[in-house]
């Protein structure tokens, strides 16, 4: 089936177009990322809601799904169309939220497919339950960014409350894992990045003002269950929320909530994810246990300590964030690569030498450094493998073996990294508040 493509997405192909001119392929590719999304992954619910799956996996992600719709954003400022598909998405990422706070990813209908046979709480709805902390930060960001870029507050309702009040709930259980937490996930003949030690417990940690997390957003499993990326993601969808409860609920409490608890996980951060190391200086670590044990490390996937400015965590020229950076783009990092066609960060979750596009835009999101953006732009483009899309993770060295065909998460990181390029952010982002500083 045909789909017709909104001209307000047209607008901004053609925009792309007419900044690099000259450049055949380039366009090309974005036009097909950009409207990869809207094409073949969302579909509007009879109640209004929108589901939206993540690719080639027939199942809807609450990290992916709104990382997927997000250059649309853009859109939604000027056409209520795409503005009440967004909302839609946010709609239906509540109700997953309220359905199990604790899972992933989810079935369009309870019709059981997924991991069904995992031992943990399943139900016919959802498709995995691998708590991942940024599953329930993905869903607050955007309802955030879509305040900010449409004006609308409609879905600041009680719903939204109760979504609030679920995460703060799980956050302050999950600081205390190991004597408050009733969430245990295990999976039979798999690799052991798919489940956890213990009984499904995972590894031990102590209280350390942070939340715990079972699972990395590569869906791996974290080796100590302190995950600072998406710790630091939490401070600022807390913030998000707080922003939120007094401009528009006007609910005194709940913001007080957000602002105190927001201000233990920070404090967490600075005081057992910070290390010292002998080449690069301060840096964050990737995990901790809070005993001193600590994975010095970044994934590709996002949230990531490359990604810290990009969600907003802290500025973009922080001094331990450069020296972080600079850690982390180099070979100290067990999962920087670098072969013929590009260097940059992959994942344990694919084979050796992939590289990732998704790392790969946040790198270039990152940098104010110009031709260190140009040198990303050009790495997309000798790396597609011939396809003109993006994908999962790509031999660095031979672009035409990669993992995963059709992975819009990816198409999307880069059409925003390109978009970033002609100076066209989503307002309200961190990146749209470096612009404006930089101009």
């Amino acid at each position: 089936m045909t789909v017709t493509i909104p001209q307000s997405l047209i607008k901004i192909i053609n925009h792309v177009k007419e900044f690099f001119p000259h450049d055949e392929k380039l366009q090309q590719m974005f036009e097909q990322c950009f409207i990869n999304t809207y094409e073949t992954t969302m579909k509007k619910q009879e109640d209004g809601k929108t589901f939206v799956v993540t690719g080639d996996i027939p199942a809807m992600w609450l990290r992916d799904s709104a990382a997927q719709v997000r250059p649309y954003l853009l859109a939604a400022e000027v056409d209520e169309e795409i503005a009440d598909l967004l909302e839609g998405v946010i709609r239906q990422q509540f109700a997953f939220i309220l359905h199990d706070p604790y899972a992933n990813a989810f079935n369009e209908s309870a019709n059981g497919h997924g991991y069904q046979t995992d031992l943990t709480e399943m139900t016919p709805h959802i498709w995995e339950r691998k708590y991942e902390i940024d599953s329930l930060c993905y869903p607050v960001q955007l309802a955030y960014l879509f305040w900010k870029s449409t004006g609308r507050t409609s879905h600041f309702g009680e719903t939204f409350q109760n979504v609030i009040e679920t995460i703060i709930t799980v956050w302050r259980t999950e600081q205390d894992h190991e004597n408050l937490s009733p969430y245990r996930f295990e999976r039979s003949d798999c690799r052991q990045s798919d489940t956890l030690i213990r009984d499904g417990k995972g590894g031990r940690v102590v209280p350390t003002g942070m939340t715990w997390s079972a699972f990395r957003p590569s869906d791996d499993a974290c080796t100590y269950g302190y995950l600072v990326p998406a710790n630091m993601f939490a401070v600022v969808i807390l913030g998000y929320a707080a922003e939120i409860c007094e401009e528009v609920l006007h609910h005194t409490s709940l913001k007080e909530e957000c602002v105190k608890l927001r201000a233990e996980i920070k404090r967490g951060i600075e005081q057992y994810a910070r290390f010292d190391h002998p080449i690069y200086g301060d840096i964050y670590v990737y995990e901790t246990d809070g005993e001193g044990r600590v994975n010095l490390m970044d994934d590709a996937n996002v949230p990531s300590l490359l990604a810290a400015p990009y969600l907003g965590y802290l500025p973009f020229d922080d001094s331990t964030y450069i020296n972080t950076r600079s850690f982390l783009l180099s070979r100290d990092n067990p999962y920087y690569y670098e072969g013929k066609f590009a260097k940059g960060i992959g994942s344990p979750h694919t084979p050796d030498h992939y590289i990732w596009h998704i790392a790969l835009a946040i790198q270039g999101m990152t940098t104010t450094n110009e031709a260190e953006q140009q040198k990303i732009l050009a790495y997309f483009k000798n790396t597609d493998g011939g396809t003109k899309f993006m994908h999962e993770g790509f031999n660095a060295s031979c672009p035409e073996e990669f993992t995963r065909d059709w992975f819009a998460w990816s198409n999307t990181m880069f059409s925003e990294f390109v978009l970033s390029l002609t100076g066209k952010v989503v307002k309200g982002s961190p990146l749209y508040y470096q612009k404006m500083k930089q101009n």
